[in-house]
């Protein structure tokens, strides 16, 4: 009778791209490989679209154009870092389709590469997602080392 008064504790988090799901261990980068930023998986992908992983609030965008963070509706704070030294491009190649305190539904386009670019600059597209809070929800991980679409739940986060 009361639904609209219950917290939200849980959250599933989507592949943000099309492509293959892969455990962090393969990013090659200490920072993602050793779960220094959080627990998380990785994508290798097709295309040049990155969607929203789920329903919440952009919460930070580097300004580099590279790095995106989204607040889910319960609190999970997901961070999707495209690519490797991508940081170098000084935001070159990346059109973001959002703005910070904008809320998003999860699927919903946020960033366009231009992968052409990407490839003529040698970039390693390998694209860490990690939930930057990790100690304050239990995460059950899905899809690792499987194809996946943006369909695809490859996480949930449930509140401690």
């Amino acid at each position: 009778m009361f639904g609209f008064l219950k917290k939200i504790t849980e959250s599933k988090i989507y592949a943000p791209v099309k492509g293959v799901c892969l455990p962090l261990s393969e990013v090659n980068d200490r920072v993602f490989s050793s779960k220094m930023m959080g627990e998380g998986v990785a994508f290798r992908f097709d295309g040049d679209e990155i969607f929203a992983p789920c329903s919440g609030e952009v919460i930070m965008i580097a300004s580099t154009k590279h790095a995106l963070g989204i607040r889910a509706e319960n609190g999970t704070e997901v961070l999707l870092h495209i690519g490797l030294e991508t940081v170098n491009l000084q935001g070159q190649g990346f059109e973001v389709l959002v703005q910070a305190h904008d809320k998003v539904k999860a699927h919903q386009p946020i960033v366009r590469i231009n992968r052409k670019l990407m490839d003529d600059q040698k970039i390693d597209l390998i694209l860490p997602m990690v939930i930057t809070n990790t100690s304050d929800y239990e995460i059950k991980k899905y899809g690792e080392a499987q194809a996946v679409t943006c369909d695809s739940v490859v996480m949930e986060t449930l509140k401690r």
